[in-house]
């Protein structure tokens, strides 16, 4: 699979846990941030209007409940999107972001599978 490359300025990972987004900046030497993880710092960033609405036509079309989105953003602000992760990790995020995830995800479970 090939993809272009993007100059992008930082990346995003927005995790999706039903209607609740969760977005981290990462900020990288790399152009892959997962290389040297000890090197990239993490942040938490508002996630635009138009992505989170793709975020969540892309969650109901593939019928899922969680995702961990990829995103590379420009100097200018424009957002790509590189993949979605339906089983994404997440505990690496700041403290804050995974207390919030980690609630998000124990609500979803006492909804249950049609809520």
């Amino acid at each position: 699979m090939f993809q272009a490359k993007v100059d992008k300025a930082f990346d995003v990972r927005v995790t999706a846990v039903g209607d609740r987004l969760f977005g981290v900046r990462i900020d990288s030497p790399d152009i892959d941030w997962r290389h040297r993880q000890n090197l990239m710092t993490c942040t938490p960033v508002e996630v635009p209007e138009s992505v989170a609405c793709a975020v969540m036509v892309y969650l109901a079309e593939l019928r899922l409940i969680y995702g961990a989105f990829d995103f590379a953003v420009t100097a200018s602000g424009d957002w790509y999107f590189l993949e979605c992760n339906p089983n994404g990790q997440w505990a690496w995020q700041p403290p804050e972001t995974v207390e919030a995830i980690a609630q998000a995800i124990a609500d979803q479970l006492e909804k249950g599978p049609d809520a």
